[in-house]
């Protein structure tokens, strides 16, 4: 990674061990969150406003990658909007939690163009007709583990929405890679928006006055792109 830096929005929760906990519990099926990679966590977390939804009574599927919760608040408020089933993007082995060696690990794998195991699958992936994808900028690419996620997942035929949060650098390549790695599904325009900046000490930025100004942005860019 060039100068030691990882370019990411949704960073690293300041204690992992309760949220590794957590997801001990991943074999039951939280309001709104698929059987599996559920999840769960002490974020800021506003009240769903709908009831929750099944593939087959909306069959629309948000997936997301999520370090410090900003691109999970992202992924809670377009669940808020559209309704849903929310699944979280979780690679079998967690993220060194030290900034430095989150840099350099990542920066490896790139490189290498590897793609860390996932702890779950979507099951039911044919299930859905539109799929919500979303992740912070990491190095100005897709995170590893949603390359993985889309290796592992046939989107052909599917409605596909990339969402992301970053430092203020943008997207980089992340929504390039997704049509690229999608070539038979309707990739719809992609939302980003600015989370915070692990390497500043920023770590959940999508709260309070700020998550209220991120949910109108994304009630204006649905009704845009009609979803």
């Amino acid at each position: 990674m060039r100068e030691n830096t990882l370019r990411t929005s949704d960073d690293f929760e300041i204690d992992r061990t309760s949220r590794r906990k957590l997801l001990g519990a991943a074999a039951v099926a939280g309001g709104g969150f698929l059987a599996g990679c559920i999840h769960q966590s002490g974020s800021e977390t506003e009240a769903q406003t709908t009831p929750s939804q099944t593939a087959d009574e909306n069959s629309v599927l948000i997936v997301f990658f999520s370090r410090t919760e900003n691109t999970q608040a992202v992924a809670e408020i377009i669940q808020q909007e559209v309704g849903g089933d929310l699944f979280e993007v979780l690679p079998a082995e967690p993220y060194p939690v030290d900034y430095d060696t989150l840099v350099s690990q990542v920066d490896e794998e790139n490189e290498a163009g590897y793609t860390p195991p996932l702890q779950c699958p979507v099951e039911n992936i044919g299930a859905y007709d539109t799929v919500f994808f979303g992740a912070p900028t990491w190095d100005m690419q897709l995170p590893p583990p949603m390359k993985t996620f889309l290796s592992e997942h046939d989107l052909s035929g599917k409605t596909v929405v990339p969402f992301n949060t970053n430092g203020g650098y943008g997207v980089g390549s992340s929504f390039q890679t997704i049509e690229d790695r999608c070539p038979d599904a309707d990739v719809r325009e992609g939302f980003s928006t600015q989370g915070g900046l692990e390497r500043d000490g920023v770590y959940l930025a999508i709260k309070d006055d700020r998550r209220g100004e991120v949910r109108a942005e994304v009630t204006d860019w649905l009704q845009r792109i009609q979803m």
